[in-house]
């Protein structure tokens, strides 16, 4: 197929996944529509779950692997909308619906250059297509379950919208539950111990200090108390004080580096929810990297989280439709986008393996 033609049939099957409600963990039936589309054009299509993939059509075991993954989950609608979420909608070059610009234009993208590149003999790397579940809530029955049967891989480019540059590194979440404790006694009396004033110390640290290391394409980690609760009525005082902290770490250090200097620092128990959802990056040398470079693509650490997050390899992120649109009322992606998207993850690839 030619690029035309890849383009409109990228362009026909992201109407149709509009069409679909696939909120994370209900995806079946775009995984359903995803895979029909792959056994239509000959694929041999692999599934677990609301997981779909695919092999190019002459794999090779003694070559290395390239994988192209996006998800096929999305949010549910904001109250803001004010057209209706499941209605493909074109109008004045744009492409309306959820799910349109995060992450579905990046999904049919990498469908339509994972076929220009199926049954082409002679590649110097395999490729594997992942169209993927869960993304949105990083859950565990996404891409990371299929993940040990897809084989050794040598790279990725993950699917998301980032304009088209290269999104070269990529912040870690890591969620703390903290608890500061005390011990409870009458507020009108001189007795007990504030947990919420045991609590105060910890929190200005968590707001004031910095890590000494910066990443050079994300900056400073980043700790923010978000959530606080303590104390049951007016007139106790509370023995115990919890609160939430997010913090956005970089490829500077290590998840168990930042979590061990957090525990020196602060008296509150510290638990992590998960330390799933590391740092990621990509040498700038990496032939991924300098064939975007080459195409006059430009450079940047995203502050977002992607399954990008689960995969223990060099990744790129990089597609279609810009990352303030996604979850944004009345998304949308221009149609310009997706054509533009295909044929330079066509350009970069065939860089790669020249």
């Amino acid at each position: 197929m030619d690029r035309s033609q890849l383009y409109l049939l990228a362009l026909d099957l992201l109407k149709q996944l509009i069409a679909i409600p696939s909120f994370s963990r209900e995806e079946d039936k775009t995984a359903d529509v995803i895979a029909a589309l792959m056994e239509a054009k000959g694929v041999k299509v692999h599934r677990k779950l609301n997981n779909v993939w695919a092999f190019n059509k002459f794999y090779n075991p003694a070559l290395p692997t390239l994988l192209l993954n996006s998800h096929h989950d999305t949010v549910k609608p904001n109250s803001s909308y004010t057209r209706d979420p499941f209605a493909a909608t074109l109008e004045n070059g744009k492409l309306y619906g959820l799910g349109s610009n995060d992450a579905g234009g990046c999904l049919v993208a990498l469908l339509a250059t994972f076929l220009y590149f199926y049954e082409q003999p002679g590649l110097r790397y395999n490729f594997v297509y992942a169209a993927t579940a869960e993304e949105e809530i990083s859950g565990r029955n996404g891409l990371e379950l299929i993940l040990p049967v897809l084989g050794e891989l040598e790279a990725a480019i993950v699917g998301e919208p980032t304009l088209m540059q290269l999104a070269v590194a990529e912040k870690g979440l890591l969620v703390l539950d903290c608890v500061a404790k005390g011990r409870s006694g009458h507020a009108a009396r001189e007795e007990g111990l504030n947990a919420i004033y045991e609590a105060l110390p910890d929190m200005q640290w968590f707001e004031t200090y910095r890590f000494p290391k910066e990443s050079e394409h994300l900056g400073p980690v980043k700790m923010s108390v978000t959530m606080v609760q303590a104390g049951t009525q007016h007139n106790v005082v509370p023995d115990k004080c919890q609160f939430t902290v997010d913090v956005r770490l970089t490829d500077a250090y290590t998840m168990d580096e930042v979590l061990e200097v957090i525990r020196q620092h602060v008296k509150a128990e510290v638990t992590p929810r998960s330390m799933r959802l590391k740092p990621s990056s990509i040498p700038m040398e990496h032939p991924l990297v300098q064939a975007g470079i080459k195409l006059g693509r430009s450079t940047y650490g995203s502050p977002t989280t992607s399954d990008q997050a689960l995969l223990p390899i060099p990744s790129l992120k990089l597609g279609p439709g810009d990352s303030a649109r996604s979850h944004m009322a009345d998304e949308y992606i221009y149609l310009k986008e997706i054509e533009e998207g295909i044929a330079l993850f066509i350009e970069i690839l065939e860089q790669v393996l020249r």
